[in-house]
């Protein structure tokens, strides 16, 4: 999965980053515009895609003055095909909380991180995972090693991606490089407390 444009994992031409900006746009946007939120082809490549994709009824052109203003035609019967298409970090991230809900040994916490968070990723990037789990887990218990594959193959399964999976204790997260203060960020929560909350409870002990 292209991690930066997910619908282009599907719609591999340029019609893929041009329907990802206007699935995306929650007011009319120029063709210049949708050129530069896309980063790809040139403006009039980008326009002749717009008005492709205006005589079929999916993208709505509206004149103003001088400019078209285009959007996103949310009636059209292909339209929640190309916004889940557009948004399927967010479908991946809910299956894998998904998963994570039905755990025997559920985790303190659990994110992603790196290119997939960012959303700047591309085909060869990989997805990173961080699982914190309690102290008293140990790294080879077979319950957990085998919740822990089986989401790794989940990751592939569904993205096409190498996966990265960071498997911390709560300890060992507090004391690892990067430390507290550098982990990277952003980070998508899929289950448990929020990351600041692990690295820094105290903060969030309201004071009297």
């Amino acid at each position: 999965m292209d991690l930066s444009r997910p619908i282009s994992t599907a719609i591999p031409s340029l019609d893929g980053p041009v329907l990802q900006v206007l699935a995306g746009a929650d007011r009319e946007l120029s063709g210049r515009q949708i050129h530069s939120l896309a980063g790809s082809g040139s403006v009039a490549g980008v326009r002749l895609v717009l008005q492709r994709l205006a005589t079929t009824g999916l993208v709505h052109v509206h004149e103003s003055g001088n400019s078209l203003l285009y959007s996103l035609n949310r009636k059209h019967l292909a339209a929640q095909a190309v916004e889940m298409l557009a948004d399927l970090r967010t479908t991946f991230a809910a299956n894998l909380a998904a998963e994570l809900a039905t755990w025997t040994i559920a985790p303190l916490h659990a994110s992603l991180f790196g290119a997939i968070a960012r959303a700047d990723g591309d085909l060869d990037s990989d997805i990173d995972l961080l699982l914190v789990r309690p102290d008293e887990v140990a790294p080879d218990n077979l319950l957990w090693v085998e919740q822990t594959n089986r989401l790794l193959e989940q990751i592939v399964a569904q993205t096409g991606n190498a996966a990265n999976l960071y498997d911390l204790t709560h300890t060992e997260l507090t004391t690892a490089t990067p430390t507290p203060t550098t982990w990277p960020s952003p980070t998508i929560p899929l289950t448990g407390p929020p990351l600041a909350a692990l690295l820094h409870p105290q903060a969030l002990v309201p004071t009297t």
